[in-house]
């Protein structure tokens, strides 16, 4: 960061990195920060893991960091960084959700960036970047607060990212009905509307929602225990569930899991 003016609260210059998978978001936001004098560019990254070695690396002041991306999402950069020792810079969250969907993030993030990104509402957030990097007590105690929270293994996400008619969509958590894997793709099925996952397995979308909630009923499906509709009994004392989604959906529960289901409903 560059030599604050005498008791001046304003900065000359802090140092930044764009995270973003997609270069062409890379570039147009690097594009549009060379209109402001006093944010310094010191790299890009493609991925959360990358972006992990450049902060290392580079230490900058704050990283502007796509929410969603392969492997490590912006969240996940912050819970690595939290038990690396590395000093942690500000984050500014861009995303390509909706207004309301956004509110998700942004209690965890120094400020947002809604896609495609708009040149004056970028220039509120470099504003607000600067009065908290000039004041470093307010910092480390909102930071330490976040990372507390991370570490502590509590905090999971109240909502769901699905891909529907090419948009990118979050349904609350407590609205997915089950999701199921077939060929290696996830289907959400929520209350309101059904899409696809970017999670790889069901085991990960599974760590990223509440146990006590959503229960694995068969290796293939994960399902909402509070939207289970009826259990059927099966051919040699095994079952079936039926779901309240508008096609009463019916999910088998595996041999393995029929002891945990008895145990939920008292069978």
């Amino acid at each position: 960061m560059g030599q604050m003016q005498g008791n001046a609260k304003a900065i000359d210059t802090f140092s930044a990195l764009i995270v973003d998978d997609e270069q062409l978001a890379r570039e147009e936001l690097a594009f549009l920060l060379k209109s402001f004098p006093s944010v310094e560019v010191a790299g890009t990254a493609g991925d959360g893991l990358e972006a992990l070695q450049l902060i290392e690396r580079h230490q900058p002041d704050i990283v502007f960091m796509d929410v969603q991306m392969p492997g490590l999402n912006g969240l996940e950069v912050v819970r690595e960084l939290a038990g690396s020792g590395v000093r942690i810079p500000y984050f500014i969250f861009a995303t390509a959700y909706d207004q309301y969907a956004v509110q998700a993030f942004e209690v965890n993030a120094v400020d947002y960036l809604l896609k495609p990104i708009e040149k004056e509402r970028l220039a509120k957030s470099i504003e607000r970047a600067e009065k908290l990097l000039a004041s470093p007590p307010q910092k480390t105690s909102r930071l330490e607060s976040l990372l507390a929270e991370l570490k502590s293994g509590l905090h999971r996400p109240t909502k769901v990212l699905l891909k529907h008619s090419n948009r990118l969509l979050l349904v609350d958590a407590n609205d997915v009905i089950y999701a199921g894997i077939q060929d290696g793709l996830i289907t959400i099925v929520s209350t309101q509307i059904e899409g696809y996952s970017n999670y790889r397995t069901i085991e990960e979308l599974q760590s990223n929602l509440d146990p006590a909630v959503f229960w694995r009923a068969h290796r293939s499906y994960l399902v909402n225990i509070n939207k289970i509709q009826e259990v059927i009994p099966w051919f040699k004392s095994s079952y079936q569930l039926r779901m309240s989604d508008k096609r009463r959906t019916e999910i088998p529960v595996s041999r393995a899991q029929t002891k945990r289901l008895r145990e939920l409903f008292k069978l």
